[in-house]
């Protein structure tokens, strides 16, 4: 008997892209007036990034972005998520306005124009510049407006050729990882100064949309978020309250204000106490969500732990090179949740992939079959979800090529093209050519 065939056929209008972000491949750290970023700080600081890592050099894609393009138009991308490096545009983060930076997003934008690619702006990935950092970063409310002045330009500057908007991507990376565990710039270590961050983005978030609207009503304005599947690790009620308590803390501390203007119960033990006037600032329509998605994580009981009185833990199961594990149900069931809680608002999944070791051949080719079995299974899964009827209208796989992994700095490929890091020298892998077949189809058969 023959297998059976099965085909995820998408709807005409969905969109397939890449995403990629300015200080993981951007590179020219230090050229044309660009400012220093918290990243460039950062990694440049003994002991902070795997094998003293930086970004100074990257992909150079700030040299190379045409040829960049000229692969996003191979594949067959309908779009292309990137940030702006904000210290690149405005180097002290306000103030004189850097032109040479802002040429090259022009240039990046008329590239993809030609290229048949739309161009989607994230506003911040992350690097933050240093001179604001010095001010005490986001933990000064004063952040929260030079990040809508600093929005209002790029609406201004660059407006006349982009329609989506995204304003922040994975506010809890800002805040957790880089100012309550330390394993990001600025490698802070302090929950009261992280919960104050969460908020200034959050408020920064609400303030930045309607800059936006008000600089143009015909913009679509969303931002993004990173989320996982959160499980207890077994059927205790103490573990279950774990999981429940961290699922608020890592997940809801982003969404609920967005859609149910505040924040959720484990706030008010962090002593987050928010006006009315914040919540009524933060919670502005959204045009659309971004939703990261990459693993799930398995929750117990932890009494030594802060707030949430939880700690993942690890099972036997399959993983990718960053140790995360490889769970596809997760992403369903992630999309699914905003469908059954959050009103089914428009979803775009915004990042999807995996770190494998590639086996590099001798004539050259990139085989990473690992790879192809993740998107493989995760996009099933989003098809899963939009056929039992999330709003989902896209999908865009991390990342288009290796890039500098943060913490992990170039330990870690994710890319779609493969990196040579002596000579940069962009290769496609054949998880590249199978995601071009996908774009092509509109779809998988399976």
């Amino acid at each position: 008997m023959c297998a059976a065939v099965w085909k995820a056929a998408f709807p005409r209008d969905f969109t397939w892209g890449v995403a990629a972000s300015a200080y993981q491949i951007e590179g020219a750290w230090n050229e044309d007036g660009k400012g220093e970023s918290i990243w460039d700080r950062f990694s440049h600081t003994p002991g902070k990034v795997k094998n003293g890592d930086t970004g100074d050099i990257a992909c150079d894609h700030y040299h190379r972005y045409a040829e960049d393009v000229a692969l996003m138009k191979q594949l067959g991308v309908k779009a292309y998520r990137f940030s702006i490096s904000w210290p690149r545009v405005l180097p002290k983060g306000k103030g004189a306005v850097n032109n040479a930076g802002l040429d090259f997003y022009k240039r990046l934008v008329d590239e993809l124009l030609q290229a048949g690619i739309e161009p989607w702006i994230c506003l911040h990935h992350w690097d933050l510049p240093q001179a604001m950092q010095n001010e005490g970063g986001w933990a000064n409310p004063i952040s929260v407006q030079y990040f809508a002045d600093y929005a209002k330009l790029l609406a201004q500057e660059l407006g006349g050729n982009i329609k989506r908007w995204t304003i922040f991507n994975e506010p809890r990376c800002i805040a957790w990882l880089g100012y309550l565990i330390g394993i990001h710039a600025p490698g802070k270590k302090d929950m009261q100064l992280a919960v104050k961050v969460s908020h200034h983005l959050m408020l920064a978030l609400g303030k930045t949309i309607q800059m936006l609207k008000d600089c143009n009503h015909s913009f679509c304005v969303g931002t993004i978020v990173d989320l996982n599947a959160v499980h207890p690790i077994g059927d205790s009620q103490k573990d279950r309250e774990a999981a429940h308590k961290h699922d608020q803390f890592w997940n809801r501390w982003f969404i609920d204000p967005l859609f149910k203007g505040e924040y959720p119960p484990l706030a008010g033990e962090t002593g987050l106490k928010p006006t009315k006037d914040d919540m009524s600032l933060i919670r502005q329509p959204l045009d659309f969500l971004g939703v990261n998605y990459y693993t799930r994580t398995i929750i117990a009981h932890d009494a030594s732990v802060p707030v949430t009185r939880a700690k993942g833990v690890q099972k036997k199961t399959p993983t990718t090179e960053m140790g995360w594990e490889i769970y596809p149900d997760g992403l369903y069931e992630v999309l699914m949740r905003f469908r059954t809680e959050y009103g089914n608002p428009l979803l775009y999944v915004t990042e999807n992939g995996a770190a494998f070791e590639d086996n590099v051949t001798r004539s050259g080719e990139v085989q990473d079959d690992d790879r192809i079995a993740y998107l493989r299974d995760h996009i099933a899964s989003a098809y899963q979800a939009l056929r039992d009827g999330v709003n989902l209208k896209g999908y865009f796989t991390w990342t288009l090529m290796d890039n500098f992994e943060w913490a992990e700095g170039y330990s870690k490929r994710f890319g779609l093209v493969y990196i040579d890091r002596q000579t940069l020298k962009r290769t496609p892998k054949k998880s590249f050519r199978w995601y071009k077949n996908i774009i092509a189809n509109n779809g998988i058969t399976f």
